[in-house]
């Protein structure tokens, strides 16, 4: 359509816009871009970027299907002819020839001299801890979207909900099978948590961490290994303590750390601990049952005692690619909980009584950022109005 068949009604709209919005929804400023070298670049990358989001869906189920049938795997053993990859996977070779080079245009493989091969990508996306189990749940998520419109509007029941059972308390997570199931997925992506957390927060001079909702114990585990004078405890609900026992005596830490099994919704904390992180937790629970947990880590603290919040956040007033995207459509479909900036959770720090608050985005946002507070018995937790 060009500028002129728009209307007489498009242009006052389009006049209170930015000159440079008014510029992006000119049909012929596009064009003029196109044909000038200095902008041709531009317009390049512009409608690149703009491609890579509507084809986006395409990506992730072409990644599913590379995880699903163990291509990038069997390519981990070596390079491999294409008749080696289809036959195993039970893909016709033609069929299997489109998905090898929908893998390469994602930089996961190459193929050279007829014989497929892994890329630099593809091994690291088969050894970061978390990324395969991740990929293979995401189908109930996509289920959950099969119907954006619907699933924004509020219309649906998403089926993700009951892959966490625990964001409903101790009694939605007292199947073994279910807590087996979500634990593992946890903690394998919970190492590079625990690194990232440790390259921002300094634990010297804490004595005893409890770490609150921390499932089988990956986190404390990674914090124990890096802090070997440190005591632990672990609180969290019933379902995870097999798995937590099993991780901690694995790691050689049994001697070190005190599991008590509770859940945070309606068991009073622990105390004794002058330190209580809350990893990847907060962002699961709506803001009433946030506030409430904050102010019971700040009761169950002495003066001085450190709370450590670790997780993905939204960027606020700046939206960040991954977590404004990713995280809060999925913490959105969970029901239950969503995405928090860090400014937002040191506002909420503040109001449970916490003081010194500090907001330390990630170089991962993906990954995590953290907020930490210091608790002061001048500040006691603000009653809501």
């Amino acid at each position: 359509m060009s500028d002129a068949a728009a209307g007489p009604m498009a242009r006052p709209a389009q006049a209170r816009q930015p000159w440079a919005v008014r510029l992006g929804l000119s049909p012929r400023f596009h064009a003029f871009c196109a044909k000038v070298p200095g902008l041709r670049h531009i317009a390049r990358a512009e409608g690149a970027a703009l491609f890579d989001i509507v084809q986006g869906f395409v990506q992730s189920q072409a990644l599913l299907a590379l995880v699903e049938l163990r291509v990038l795997h069997r390519l981990a053993e070596g390079p491999a002819p294409l008749a080696a990859l289809a036959g195993p996977a039970g893909v016709p070779a033609e069929r299997m020839a489109i998905l090898c080079k929908a893998g390469a245009g994602l930089g996961l493989m190459a193929e050279r001299r007829g014989l497929w091969r892994l890329t630099v990508r593809g091994a690291a996306f088969l050894a970061v801890p978390g990324l395969e189990a991740m990929v293979r749940h995401h189908p109930v998520l996509y289920r959950d979207l099969a119907d954006p419109v619907a699933f924004f509007r509020g219309e649906t029941q998403p089926e993700l909900a009951g892959f966490w059972p625990y964001v409903f308390g101790a009694g939605g997570a007292a199947d073994p099978t279910l807590a087996a199931r979500y634990s593992a997925l946890m903690a394998d992506s919970q190492g590079l948590v625990a690194a990232d957390t440790l390259r921002m927060v300094d634990f010297r001079g804490v004595r005893h961490l409890m770490d609150v909702g921390g499932g089988t114990g990956a986190f404390l585990a990674a914090v124990g290994a890096a802090c070997p004078d440190l005591r632990m405890t672990l609180f969290d609900l019933p379902a995870v303590v097999p798995g937590a026992e099993a991780r901690f005596a694995a790691a050689g830490l049994r001697g070190r750390v005190k599991i008590v099994p509770g859940s945070f919704r309606d068991d009073a904390l622990p105390g004794g601990a002058d330190a209580i992180s809350l990893v990847r937790v907060l962002y699961d629970h709506a803001d009433s049952t946030v506030t409430q947990l904050l102010r019971a880590v700040w009761a169950a603290l002495p003066e001085g005692g450190r709370i450590v919040v670790s997780e993905p956040m939204a960027g606020g007033a700046q939206p960040d690619p991954a977590t404004d995207v990713y995280f809060s459509v999925y913490t959105l479909a969970m029901q239950t909980g969503r995405t928090r900036s860090g400014p937002e959770i040191e506002r909420m720090l503040g109001e449970a009584g916490f003081v010194d608050c500090q907001y330390r985005p990630g170089f991962r946002s993906f990954v995590t950022s953290v907020v930490t507070g210091v608790k002061s018995v001048n500040d006691s937790p603000q009653k809501s109005v």
